[in-house]
């Protein structure tokens, strides 16, 4: 990070050393010192009173940690992206495959859980769509893309959505299909 740099840097143009800096700053000396060497970052207000005292927009005082940060925040949404996707997938296919057991074994009791588990996979589906209307990812490779810290370019972005409504329909199908074979295979193994 860039920022301890420059903190260093224009307390140095200052002529204060890390103690006097740190009562003007209002925090210790070693926090100044973890700054400095990159330890911790400072936070808002922090940044606030250096930009004061140096002259200096916070911007000036961030000047390529922005990147970083946006990096950082990219992970982090991909993380949360792949989390909720791995959960809606073990959640489909629990959904799928313990339709027939549990109606068959527990009876109504049975139809009843299996609807609860499948109310939550509707739940977290939802929340996976819009996950992925914020990040507007729609088609296989919008989402492969985003998972790879990557974006489409303007053609192929344009062509992505014109396959958008048709991916979506041909989605819905092969998971009808696929669960209605799931069923009757349940069906019979369970005769």
């Amino acid at each position: 990070m860039e920022v301890g740099e420059q903190i260093k840097k224009y307390r140095g143009a200052l002529g204060l050393s890390q103690e006097a800096f740190a009562e003007k700053v209002y925090v210790s000396r070693q926090t100044i010192s973890n700054w400095e060497t990159g330890k911790n970052y400072p936070d808002i207000n922090s940044l606030l009173r250096m930009s004061e005292l140096f002259g200096v927009s916070v911007d000036v005082l961030l000047k390529g940690d922005v990147e970083v940060m946006k990096k950082i925040i990219n992970e982090a949404d991909i993380n949360e992206f792949k989390n909720w996707s791995l959960i809606l997938t073990i959640l489909f296919f629990m959904t799928l495959i313990s339709a027939v057991p549990l109606a068959k074994f527990l009876k109504w009791a049975g139809i009843a859980i299996w609807v609860l588990l499948a109310a939550v996979t509707m739940c977290v589906a939802l929340l996976v769509e819009k996950k992925k209307k914020k990040y507007d990812i729609q088609t296989y490779r919008e989402i492969s893309a985003f998972l790879e810290g990557k974006t489409l370019d303007e053609i192929e972005s344009i062509r992505e959505e014109a396959k958008r409504p048709y991916q979506k329909i041909l989605l819905a199908i092969a998971f009808a299909v696929i669960g209605l074979v799931v069923s009757i295979l349940m069906g019979f193994l369970l005769k």
